[in-house]
């Protein structure tokens, strides 16, 4: 008799928890709102793709602004592997996101990401923040530390759990284009030493002298770079076909076949100036480039600059002097382009100081060299533009 009452109080028992975890779910569909990720209350910056309702990118600091209120924020997304044949090689890439929460760019991030292949849901946000913040609306921030070789990610849709979303900061006024190489794409900035070999962690596009100059000025930024690219050559001979001037004309950095080409006048952005941070790896080894090659085809670029913003868009070209004929080509090549707005800036090696106080990972500017490149380059941008300089110490 006790038996039965008690398998009685049993099923009544997971009655009523299965009528409270409906309730659960009820509650939460009720309370949640998902968006996919083409909504117009999202503002993405950088080279994407509309592929139905998702977005496609792969360019090293792209980014995006949300505005949700809610007790969480997810994200479902997915990314591949382009240019590897075989698993073992995908292994070792990994594409890694900095998000912030209600803070600048320039503080420490919330939290890190990585975005693996296959589709995922994301918590971008930490519930436990959300539940001590005073703020009943919150804008967040997800920027791309890694480059184009690393993965191509997909955004789907985003929710908020238990809320719903606002529209986010829009594209800023002051908008600058970058274009480069290693030094743009953050290779080996967190890594402690010069001796340091890279990896994927300590590539951090978000504190590149990009990033550093764009904060300056509050300007949203496009850097369209990757790793050993040159104007003329790549590092050490590689992609000997395959040049910045090529790769600047493609929506994806990966795409070698330039099957998706980047229409600039579909797009909102439109930078007030373009810096060009070119060269190092077209002098990395004894065979280097004629000055004929490398003018050629760093015209080849700037006119395709032109193409995109029109004949008055301003240029920067930049260049060490680290190189017995580098600065001298590019300060040429800028004096007689016969192109409106081309500017040069060649800086001395003595910018940094080759010891593991300025340098990361395989003898790449870490944080504190990157930020005397940005500081360098402002004063330029802040004359050509007409922004001004400000008192500001921007990290």
């Amino acid at each position: 008799m006790t038996l039965k009452v008690l398998n009685v109080l049993n099923f009544n028992s997971m009655k009523k928890i299965f009528f409270l975890a409906a309730m659960s779910l009820l509650t939460i569909g009720l309370f949640a709102e998902t968006v996919p990720a083409v909504d117009t209350r999202v503002t993405f910056v950088g080279r994407t793709a509309v592929e139905g309702t998702s977005i496609s990118f792969d360019w090293t600091a792209t980014y995006f602004r949300i505005a949700f209120s809610g007790e969480g924020l997810t994200m479902k997304a997915s990314d591949v592997k382009l240019g590897v044949d075989t698993e073992e090689a995908a292994a070792k890439l990994h594409n890694y996101y900095a998000v912030w929460i209600d803070s600048p760019t320039s503080a420490e991030p919330h939290r890190i990401i990585e975005v693996k292949p296959g589709q995922q849901v994301i918590e971008l946000v930490d519930p436990m923040y959300l539940k001590k913040s005073r703020r009943s609306v919150h804008e967040v921030v997800v920027q791309k530390r890694t480059e184009g070789e690393q993965g191509k990610t997909t955004i789907h849709e985003f929710t908020a759990i238990k809320g719903k979303f606002f529209p986010a900061t829009p594209l800023k006024e002051r908008q600058l284009e970058f274009i480069g190489d290693s030094y743009t794409c953050g290779y080996g900035i967190d890594a402690p030493t010069k001796e340091e070999k890279f990896s994927p962690e300590t590539e951090n596009a978000s504190r590149s002298y990009a990033a550093i100059v764009s904060r300056y000025f509050d300007a949203d930024y496009i850097a369209v770079a990757h790793s050993g690219m040159g104007i003329a050559r790549n590092y050490n001979s590689k992609f000997p076909k395959w040049h910045m001037p090529d790769r600047y004309l493609q929506t994806f950095d990966m795409d070698s076949t330039q099957a998706t080409r980047w229409n600039a006048a579909e797009h909102a952005f439109k930078p007030a100036m373009t810096v060009i941070y070119l060269g190092p790896n077209d002098f990395s080894v004894s065979l280097q480039p004629k000055y004929e090659s490398y003018r050629d085809n760093y015209y080849r670029l700037i006119r395709s600059i032109k193409a995109n913003y029109g004949e008055d868009h301003p240029v920067l070209c930049v260049a060490a002097k680290s190189h017995e004929y580098l600065g001298e080509y590019v300060r040429e090549l800028a004096k007689n382009s016969g192109m409106k707005n081309v500017n040069y800036l060649v800086y001395c090696p003595a910018q940094h100081n080759h010891t593991n106080e300025d340098l990361g990972a395989d003898v790449h500017p870490n944080y504190n060299g990157q930020k005397k490149k940005a500081y360098s380059i402002i004063p330029y941008i802040a004359t050509i533009t007409g922004w001004g300089l400000q008192d500001a110490i921007v990290e």
